[in-house]
């Protein structure tokens, strides 16, 4: 018998080899836990913070173009009715009457005229409440008057005289020298009654001849910004302010007020003036880092040190088309977000060095429980290499090591028996080896056709979700208008009664009126005027009928069972296709015959069999457009392109929806695989394959309907869906 030396070499004993790594891996797996932890939860307070600062962001843009477009309205609102006539600027007691019910609509501080005559008007809440009216002539001195006016805006008693001289104001002389509308500037009003900052805005106004008549002006408090960006949530914790490029403060949603009282009157200040020592610190940090407010023409995301601590800065440029360049800064500190993974950190620390200590005396007894029938194998083992065979291992309470005990017992009679089995086996796991290599086959064919079905359903929910975006932003403004064309006509025929009125008090009094009435052609005004409301109604109610088309189309919310109307579904597909069915340059419209019956509301997926209804309607348009593309134009018109659906109920039980067209038809070769996953006729690139496939199984499948297909070569395709009007379980 031959004898093998055996190597030796450096071994550690099984106790250690068990302890140690036991210990390690707990300690580096709760170590990379807690780090990653950490890590994790810093970078999810950035993005935490950044989407929080881009929506504050948002906010902010959207009450500044909402608010600050309001005095451009009202002077476009203005100048549109002095120049088609319907204010009088020689009028000013209308005028003023005019501005006044105007302050009563919008929170405004100023609403006036002032004419190239010296002449004047307007409308003020010098108090910051009540409305009164200004009126003032050309002669200095004294020239102008405050009147307290009535609840109806009727001037009631004279509150002051005072000079005033339209040529010596800015918010008149600026208008006119840029000879369009824009922001003047800002004001600081100090009265008796109220101080407070107010932007200009002025617009000229011009005759029927283009001639200069003056400008309409309104103001708008800014220090009710403030009051709108203390209520923003990330002003608990944070600062919201807006300055000019100079660093002028506007606005500013900390406690302090974005200006200073000297001598009871207010001074603005600049933002690194600011009584808030935290605007005060981040505005002084920001024009350090950046150079210069006016390089500024992009948001910048900054981070800055404050007191200690790291703030988030978001700086963003905001301008309108009249001259308005702001800046809006959104600060928050990083303390407000870290606070709970600090603690979290903590917690880890001590869950890690709590884990360590459990681990180690864990793994010292484990140990201990582990190697001792070990060793007892070892000892026998080396017995028999020694010779003595007659070697037993005493059974252990460890289920494995008693199994190897076992198994060491009865090694060499277990030999035989043990290859035996072992090509047992391999017959076995080849049999097995086929069998879930077909199994697998099959699964795979069942994945590829379930993947694409959740494509199509992607591409579905895409569109649904783009149609109902559309249909939502398209509402908004369409109601406004068709709300506010009523209250149009009313003011409009307010307008007229008045005009017939004074056309019968005054019928020959003055020659410029007659003559003016001539060449704008009142009565054919008049006459016209009415049309275009009722046309402009007509238009309104027509895209809003377009608009709950797209939105039943959408059906975004009914993802479940429901009994719906199924023409509706077939409109709205219809509609989403209404480009492609109209005359284009190369291809005829494709006329749509409609033949309906009575059919009950159906329980159904509707976003499923809308998916159906666009696969079948758009196969359809694509076989008119093929054969339309190959035939000429005599040939076209000889047999114009249709598209039939035919709806009714059976029984009472199903509803049967026909869709046929008149194009070529399909071979009948063909037509026994349009319902197969990857089949298509289509060019590459034109077709996936899965559309008629999916809609089958949305009809079989979810709805336990009939989807059938007829087709002749020359004289076109007919599909049929059947489906319950009630579903079981449902």
């Amino acid at each position: 018998m031959k004898k093998y030396k055996l190597r030796k070499f450096t071994a550690f004993p099984l106790q250690m080899v068990l302890i140690v790594p036991f210990v390690l891996q707990i300690f580096g797996a709760v170590s990379l836990v807690g780090y990653l932890s950490f890590k994790n939860g810093r970078k999810e307070v950035q993005e935490l913070v950044n989407k929080l600062m881009d929506r504050t962001n948002d906010l902010v843009e959207q009450h500044l173009n909402s608010y600050l477009a309001i005095p451009h309205k009202i002077n476009q609102i203005n100048a549109d009715a002095i120049a088609m006539g319907l204010l009088d600027v020689r009028d000013r007691k209308t005028l003023g009457k005019h501005f006044w019910k105007l302050m009563q609509v919008y929170d405004l501080t100023y609403i006036g005229i002032g004419l190239t005559t010296g002449e004047g008007a307007g409308a003020a809440r010098y108090d910051g409440k009540t409305v009164t009216i200004d009126d003032w002539g050309a002669k200095l001195p004294n020239n102008a008057k405050n009147y307290a006016t009535d609840d109806q805006g009727n001037r009631t008693r004279v509150n002051s005289t005072y000079d005033y001289n339209n040529f010596h104001e800015s918010w008149y002389t600026e208008p006119i020298k840029a000879g369009k509308p824009i922001w003047s500037r800002i004001y600081i009003w100090n009265n008796d009654q109220e101080s407070y900052i107010t932007a200009s805005t002025g617009r000229p106004i011009y005759d029927a001849q283009n001639r200069l008549l003056g400008m309409v002006g309104s103001d708008i408090h800014l220090l009710k910004l403030s009051e709108f960006l203390r209520r923003l949530d990330v002003s608990r914790s944070g600062q919201v302010f807006i300055m000019e490029r100079n660093g002028m403060l506007i606005a500013n949603s900390s406690t302090e007020q974005p200006f200073t009282i000297v001598n009871q009157k207010i001074q603005r200040l600049q933002a690194t003036d600011s009584p808030d020592p935290a605007v005060k610190e981040i505005a002084k940090q920001i024009q350090q880092r950046v150079h210069g407010l006016e390089s500024i023409t992009a948001p910048q995301k900054l981070q800055l040190k404050l007191r200690g601590e790291r703030h988030f800065v978001y700086v963003t440029p905001w301008r309108d088309q009249y001259g308005l360049d702001w800046l809006v800064v959104v600060s928050l500190p990083e303390k407000a977000f870290m606070a709970n993974i600090n603690a979290n950190k903590q917690t880890t620390i001590s869950l890690c060095l709590g884990a360590l200590g459990i681990a180690t005396i864990i793994g010292y007894f484990t140990s201990i429980w582990i190697t001792r029938p070990i060793l007892r194998i070892k000892l026998a083992s080396q017995a028999i290499a020694s010779g003595k065979l007659d070697q037993t291992v005493d059974h252990s309470n460890i289920q494995e090591l008693n199994i190897l005990a076992q198994s060491f017992n009865y090694m060499a009679g277990q030999l035989n028996e043990l290859f035996t089995t072992i090509e047992a086996s391999n017959v076995e796991l080849e049999d097995r080896v086929e069998e879930r290599t077909i199994e697998l086959k099959t699964t795979l064919n069942e994945l590829q056709r379930t993947q694409a079905q959740v494509i199509q359903s992607e591409k579905m929910s895409s569109l649904g979700q783009l149609v109902a975006g559309v249909a939502h932003e398209i509402n908004n403004p369409v109601n406004f208008i068709h709300g506010n064309i009523t209250h149009l006509h009313e003011y409009t025929q307010d307008l007229l009664r008045m005009i017939h009125l004074y056309q019968e008090r005054h019928p020959e009094d003055d020659p410029e009126i007659q003559a003016l009435a001539e060449e704008i052609d009142l009565e054919f005004l008049t006459d016209d005027l009415q049309k275009m409301l009722s046309s402009m109604k007509m238009g309104t109610d027509r895209i809003r009928s377009i608009v709950l088309s797209l939105r039943n189309f959408s059906r975004m919310d009914e993802a479940e069972f429901k009994a719906v109307n199924i023409h509706e579904g077939i409109e709205s597909t219809l509609l989403i296709l209404q480009h492609r069915l109209k005359n284009q340059p190369e291809l005829p419209a494709i006329e749509v015959i409609r033949d309906y019956g009575n059919l009950p509301l159906v329980e159904c997926y509707p976003g499923q069999l809308n998916q159906v209804f666009m696969n079948i309607l758009v196969n359809a348009i694509d076989a008119l457009d093929e054969v339309n593309l190959k035939h000429t134009d005599e040939e076209k018109k000889a047999n114009p392109s249709q598209i039939t659906i035919c709806t009714s109920a059976n029984d009472h039980q199903w509803v049967e929806i026909a869709i046929a067209d008149n194009g070529t038809g399909i071979p009948e070769p063909l037509k026994n695989r349009i319902f197969d996953p990857f089949f298509t006729t289509k060019p590459i690139g034109k077709g996936t394959g899965m559309g008629m496939a999916i809609s089958y199984q949305i009809i079989t499948e979810k709805h336990g309907g009939k989807l059938e297909c007829f087709s002749k070569l020359g004289t076109g395709t007919e599909l049929i869906i059947q489906i319950p009007i009630k579903q079981n379980g449902h």
